[in-house]
């Protein structure tokens, strides 16, 4: 079954489809994401030309139900993985997280906290369509160390440009990272983006780093 058809399946009935048939064939939870991501950003390439609002908003809705059935089994693979290392991980750093305004995809944003906490980060996700404002006041009030931005169109990745400008005018310190489908790393070393992820495994190298961890 092709994804971007799963994903942009008004009925939300291929999604589920997509998602059992390649657990049953032996797929991992996060190979899975990994294809569901590649659709995204697919659909993502196509907006305004190919695809609009509407296409955007299916795929968002089937893209959240494929989570439910994911998210479970990639927290029971890092609790494993964790625990095969350490009896208990103590907290090393405080991350908030959020998709920035104007986008309300969120898929690769929540595989990279589940992979953060199973570190030893706590997060505080503030979901999709995050401004400006709402970040600096999250990281005011809960002392974050990392604030971490995700953006999955093009059209909304340089809203990570206008945060990073607010959080110096406003005084906010923390150090930012960056990712997501229409995230490079020119383009977050570009904005002024402490750290650009380029997928989970490596936000969670770039996260320990920018803690000292």
């Amino acid at each position: 079954m092709n994804i971007v058809d799963a994903l942009l399946d008004v009925r939300k009935k291929k999604i589920e489809v997509f998602c059992n048939e390649r657990l049953a064939n032996g797929t991992s939870p996060y190979m899975v994401i990994e294809e569901l991501t590649s659709g995204l950003r697919e659909i993502g390439r196509g907006y305004k030309e190919i695809y609009f609002d509407a296409e955007l908003m299916v795929a968002g809705w089937n893209a959240k139900k494929a989570l439910t059935i994911l998210k479970p089994l990639l927290q029971a693979e890092a609790e494993q993985a964790g625990h095969k290392e350490e009896p208990k991980r103590a907290r090393i750093g405080k991350v908030v997280m959020g998709t920035v305004k104007g986008d309300v995809h969120d898929i690769g944003k929540e595989i990279v906290s589940i992979m953060l906490t199973s570190e030893g980060f706590e997060i505080i996700d503030l979901g999709t369509n995050v401004s400006k404002e709402q970040f600096a006041e999250a990281v005011r009030e809960t002392g974050a160390d990392i604030l971490g931005m995700s953006a999955l169109l093009t059209t909304t990745r340089e809203y990570m440009r206008e945060v990073i400008e607010y959080l110096k005018e406003e005084h906010v310190n923390v150090k930012i990272m960056v990712g997501g489908g229409a995230v490079t790393e020119e383009f977050a070393n570009k904005i002024g983006a402490d750290a650009y992820g380029m997928d989970a495994i490596d936000a969670i190298k770039k996260a320990k780093m920018l803690v000292g961890a």
